[in-house]
Parts: structure tokens; C-alpha cells; sequence
């Protein structure tokens, strides 16, 4: 084999290899989804008409039962990728009873004709087939360009930035409409031109998911930090308003309300709270509330456990003793008894 077709050879076969590769990936990662799944089994079924297309160019003489198998396969591209889509756009969550018949019927006219009409004794017959099955892809291709409109409309008119699943989506459907449209113009190109169009969609596809990826994760922590004049203003301001208006007696006080009182995004306070101080929103709030608890112990000392739990804003008396023990190292009581007798 000349150098040329080695690297022809080598370069077509890689996305069939690595789409085994990913569709063996995928059916068996968690979390375990429909959505994957079906997903997989596009992957599978496009890699092994590829595989077929690759053989069969590169060795005509190749048995029929594979040339069978390829085209087999090549009848299933449509429908997965079909009910991918539909699972990406939440018009398939399960397997419901109409789904199930659907792809059961698939099965039964795969099997039924591959026993029926077998390959090596009907090649005729077959190019027929053949004919039928782009024609069925086809189909399925313009029944998932619907499902997936409002996506590519989003896309078009950049109205909003896509999901991850969203993009994944739109790569697939435009890949395998590319696939499409290799192998329905093969008689006027290549016969390997679909396989080597295979390769490089998987390699671009995969590219542009991971791209995006990583560019979302260093904008998400370019400018993680808040400035130190800014975060200087906003922890006094909080300070202020949690020392004068005392809202961490509010048992059920959240982010969200003390951000807005703040007059600051929820993501905003978080940051300054994780970045600026190094704690969480519950370990600061809760520091308040032992400060305050620790006061109403030393100055009020024949108040009960229970009425300085909820003033000091837990509305559990167990989750209020272990806070304490948490800041302090000691029960409300033992830290009492120890106050008491050093006073």
C-alpha cells in the first residue's frame, strides 16, 4: 500500500475508532441517561457504517454479511439521532410505550429483511435498499431539524448563550447532516469522503465542546476576587447591617434576602464572603449567632437553653449546642458555669 493510502487509510479509520471509542464511553460513564444512551448508540451505528465504508474501499472483495451489517446499521443512524434530539429537547425523558414500539419496529424490519433477502444473494435488491435508507435518514433528519429549530433559532439570533447539551446537540445534528450529505453525493465525489467527513466532525465537534468548556471556566475565575476598596466597603456594609438590624435572628435567613438587603447580587455576596473572608454564608451568620448567645449566657444567666437558642436565631435547640461546641470548643452550659465562676 502506497504511503498515500496508507495515510488516507489511517486518517478515515480514526473516527471510526475513536467513535467506538467515545459510544463504549458514554453507554457505560454515569450519570446513566437517556439522553447519553441514545447518544451512544449514534456513535455506535455511525462508526460501524463507517467501518464498512472504509473496508469496502479499501478491499472490494470484502464479505457481504459486513457490507450487510454497515448498511444495517447505517438505517439506525436516523432514528438515534432522532430520539437524541428529542431527549435533548426534553420531548423524550423516558422510554415511554410509544417510544419503545418505535424503536421495536426498527429492529424487526432490520432483521426481518437481513434474513428474508440476505446480502450475498440479493446485491440488487439491496442497492435499492441502499437508495431507501438515505432516503429514511433523510427523514429523520428533517424531523429533528424541527425539534431542534427553537435551539438553532436561539443560536441565529444569539439571543443567549447555549447549554453545554444545547451546543453538544447542534454539533451532532449538523455532523451527521454533513454525513448525509457525503455519502448521498459519493457517486459524484468519493465513496470515502463520508468516512474521512466523520473524522474530522468528530474531531471538531469534540474541539469546539472542549474550547467552550475551558473559556466559560476562566471566565467564571478571571476576576473571581473582588477588589479590596470594593470589598472593603461591602464587608463594612454588611457588618453595619447585621450589627444594627441584627438579622441572623432570623432563623431562616438566607443569601438571597440578605443580598438583597445589601442591594448586591446573590453570586456578588457569595464571592465576598468565600473570597474576601474565607467562610461560607452559614459559618459567617453563625458566628453572630453564638457572639449574641454568648451574651445573653454571661447576662442573663437564669434564661433557659431553649429561649437563648431562639433569640440568638436557631430554631433547633440541638442544631444551636452544635454550633456552640463547634466556635467554642464547650456546651452553652459549661461555657456559662466557666464564665460564672471566673467572674
Amino acid at each position: 500500500m502506497a504511503l498515500s493510502s496508507q495515510l488516507l487509510f489511517f486518517f478515515s479509520a480514526l473516527g471510526a475508532f475513536n467513535g467506538l471509542f467515545l459510544a463504549l464511553y458514554l453507554w457505560f460513564s454515569k450519570p446513566f441517561t437517556t439522553e447519553k444512551r441514545f447518544l451512544a448508540a449514534l456513535l455506535l451505528v455511525i462508526s460501524l457504517r463507517i467501518s464498512k465504508s472504509i473496508w469496502f474501499y479499501f478491499d472490494p472483495t470484502i464479505g457481504k454479511q459486513f457490507l450487510q451489517i454497515g448498511l444495517s446499521a447505517c438505517f439506525l443512524i436516523g432514528p438515534f439521532l432522532y430520539f437524541y434530539i428529542a431527549c435533548v429537547t426534553k420531548q423524550l425523558e423516558r422510554l415511554t410505550l410509544h417510544w419503545k414500539i418505535h424503536i421495536s419496529l426498527l429492529c424487526v424490519i432490520i432483521i426481518a429483511v437481513g434474513t428474508l433477502y440476505p446480502y450475498q444473494s440479493n446485491v440488487e435488491l439491496w442497492g435499492v435498499f441502499y437508495k431507501l435508507i438515505n432516503w429514511s435518514w433523510f427523514a429523520y433528519l428533517v424531523s429533528s431539524c424541527m425539534l431542534l429549530y427553537p435551539t438553532l433559532s436561539l443560536l441565529i439570533t444569539n439571543k443567549r448563550a447555549l447549554a453545554r447539551s444545547d451546543l453538544v446537540s447542534v454539533n451532532v445534528f449538523f455532523g451527521v447532516s454533513i454525513i448525509w450529505l457525503a455519502y448521498f453525493t459519493a457517486s459524484y465525489t468519493s465513496y470515502i469522503v463520508g468516512a474521512l467527513t466523520f473524522s474530522f466532525i468528530l474531531y471538531m465537534s469534540v474541539s469546539t465542546v472542549m474550547l467552550k468548556t475551558h473559556h466559560k471556566k476562566e471566565m467564571r475565575y478571571a476576576n473571581k476576587k473582588i477588589e479590596e476598596v470594593a470589598a472593603s466597603e461591602l464587608l463594612t456594609q454588611l457588618n453595619v447591617l447585621m450589627e444594627t438590624e441584627k438579622l441572623y435572628k432570623n432563623a431562616n435567613l438566607t443569601l438571597g434576602q440578605l443580598a438583597r438587603r445589601m442591594h448586591v447580587s446573590v453570586p456578588q455576596l457569595s464571592q465576598l464572603l468565600n473570597d474576601n473572608m474565607g467562610k461560607s454564608f452559614s459559618s459567617y451568620v453563625n458566628e453572630w449567632r453564638i457572639e449574641e448567645a454568648k451574651q445573653l449566657l454571661i447576662t442573663e444567666p437564669n434564661m433557659t437553653m431553649e429561649v437563648i437558642a431562639e433569640l440568638s436565631g436557631y430554631n433547633a435547640q440541638s442544631t444551636f449546642y452544635s454550633a456552640f461546641k463547634q466556635f467554642e470548643q464547650l456546651t452553652p452550659a459549661k461555657y456559662r458555669h466557666s464564665i460564672l465562676n471566673n467572674s
